[in-house]
């Protein structure tokens, strides 16, 4: 078992790996560029998938005290009314909890249960190059640098590491943007909304005790912008883009004070997830569209795998066989939800839209069962 690492990046896989590899008798410093690791988002869709590693790691009481919302369904809705096309009814999922929670929170979390571990956070560290060999170096822009046994890079989809690990193919946009905003709401079920409309859809679902409504609106546009949550736009144009939809859509739409823009890219899966002791974890692996909801789940799965192949000393050649074809058949799942959500007006929509209800009517097992390989997976019993 290696005794020292380094994790590059200060977000959810990054937390988690660090807390799981630290428990395991490992003195592990964890580097993140921002000089406080704070709210980045809003709302996080947490599947019994990530929530199994979250119970691993004895966060999941914690969570749900810190304003998590246990999910109840998810609705499928037409665009102009707001009416119900389907229902997913989340609560057929055998002894599985489906959360809603704020990202802030979770990281709060994190960050608490890794000083727990005594991980070693080391903030305000930008770093300029990782190098692979058997004891592999991470260089700092301000001239610094650190050595350990293994680094552990989840620095995300612009991750330094990721062209020394496995150079190859550039992200292409995939003529979608996304809108991203919080708003004051009172009363919310606790289900996830997903407002379908042609080339767009709006997903809503509460958070923080149903104290707030996080929507994510997605456009399919030939205009695109950069990758990343922190671009700021007017929300007029949010209003204008989806100024068509009804219903409980357009009611969060109207409360929307502050909004962020992002372009939505299709990444490669890395061919190679470790070389020369330095590891991909999450987006730095693995960049997923958000139209299943599994980011951050992966980003989980991702650390307590990792963690315990180190532990184990089998993270060379069992990681990536471990994680690639799983996560390479959910991202492709993800790509394939655009289309179903963003049909346009005809025929098609609307035996789309039939078959949709028809078989959340007279078979609901069957539409939440579809999901089973996905929530059902635990790499906690692996």
């Amino acid at each position: 078992m290696i005794k020292n690492a380094i994790v590059v990046g200060g977000g959810i896989g990054g937390l988690a790996c660090a807390t799981a590899m630290a428990r395991n008798g490992v003195a592990v410093t964890l580097l993140e560029q921002a000089p406080e690791i704070a709210e980045v988002g809003a709302g996080l869709q947490i599947s019994p998938n990530g929530l199994a590693v979250l119970r691993a790691l004895g966060l999941e009481d914690a969570l749900l005290r810190a304003g998590a919302v246990e999910a109840q369904a998810v609705v499928l809705a037409d665009y102009k009314r707001g009416s119900e096309v389907a229902r997913l009814d989340l609560r057929r999922l055998k002894d599985q909890r489906y959360l809603f929670v704020h990202r802030a929170d979770l990281i709060s979390l994190l960050i608490r249960a890794a000083r727990q571990a005594n991980v070693t956070l080391q903030l305000g560290t930008q770093i300029e190059d990782v190098i692979p060999g058997d004891l592999p170096e991470v260089r700092c822009i301000d001239g610094s640098s650190a050595r350990a046994e293994v680094v552990v890079c989840a620095d995300g989809i612009h991750s330094v590491a990721r062209a020394r690990v496995s150079p190859g193919e550039k992200a292409q946009f995939t003529g979608q943007v996304a809108w991203r905003a919080l708003v004051p709401a009172t009363g919310a079920a606790p289900e996830a909304r997903v407002t379908m409309g042609p080339g767009r859809h709006l997903v809503s679902y509460p958070i923080r005790g149903g104290a707030f409504t996080n929507i994510v609106a997605v456009q399919e546009r030939d205009t695109w912008a950069d990758e990343g949550w922190h671009h700021e736009d007017d929300p007029k144009n949010l209003r204008a883009a989806f100024a068509d939809f009804g219903g409980i859509a357009a009611q969060a739409l109207a409360d929307v004070r502050d909004v962020r823009l992002w372009g939505l890219f299709r990444h490669p899966v890395a061919e190679t997830w470790m070389r020369g002791n330095v590891a991909l974890l999450g987006d730095a692996a693995h960049p997923t569209l958000p139209f299943l909801a599994q980011g951050a789940n992966l980003a989980l799965e991702d650390a307590w795998v990792l963690a315990r192949c180190l532990k184990e000393g089998t993270a060379q050649t069992a990681y990536q066989s471990l994680r690639k074809a799983r996560v390479s058949r959910v991202i492709e799942a993800a790509s394939g939800n655009a289309w179903k959500y963003h049909l346009s007006e005809g025929i098609t929509r609307r035996f789309a839209h039939l078959g949709l209800r028809l078989g959340s009517q007279l078979a609901p097992g069957a539409m939440i069962r579809q999901f089973d390989w996905i929530y059902g997976h635990d790499v906690t019993k692996g």
